[in-house]
């Protein structure tokens, strides 16, 4: 017996086989569907989050540009003057040192533009983005985020 095999009538042959079974494909694809709806959600949930994040980073960033323009000036832009005034000197005042803003003014996450008003209601200024509908009020990704 140098390396050949030989049937033996007692052991039942093997049958090789070669791919998945329907209903293995099925259990394949119901797993995947659980998974699928366990995880969505909790991912697309992440994605307002962060959209919010980044509200919240710009109004920021707004802050600091609108304080050095307080200093540089002596006051806040009007609401009229918005944060434009933040790009452009809008009464050719010689002691603006601006752009204060290494960019143009960004919309919100959503596409909207910021609400600027100065006096604010209970600050100097302030500075609203009304949310994902783009309308006063609203909950979750909805909600008012202001400074």
């Amino acid at each position: 017996m140098s390396g050949t095999l030989h049937y033996s009538p007692g052991y039942p042959q093997l049958r090789k086989s070669s791919g998945f079974t329907l209903l293995e494909l099925l259990v394949v694809v119901v797993i995947i569907g659980l998974l699928a709806s366990y995880v969505g959600p909790k991912y697309f949930s992440q994605i307002g989050k962060s959209e919010v994040a980044v509200a919240k980073a710009q109004i920021t960033a707004f802050e600091k540009a609108l304080e050095t323009y307080r200093v540089d000036l002596g006051r806040f832009p009007t609401s009229e003057e918005g944060l434009a005034a933040l790009l452009e000197n809008p009464s050719a005042n010689a002691k603006w040192s601006g752009p204060y803003m290494k960019k143009s003014i960004p919309m919100d996450p959503w596409g909207h533009p910021y609400k600027y008003q100065s006096p604010g209601k209970d600050k100097d200024f302030e500075i609203i983005s009304y949310g994902k509908d783009g309308v006063a009020g609203g909950t979750g990704d909805d909600a008012d985020i202001s400074n």
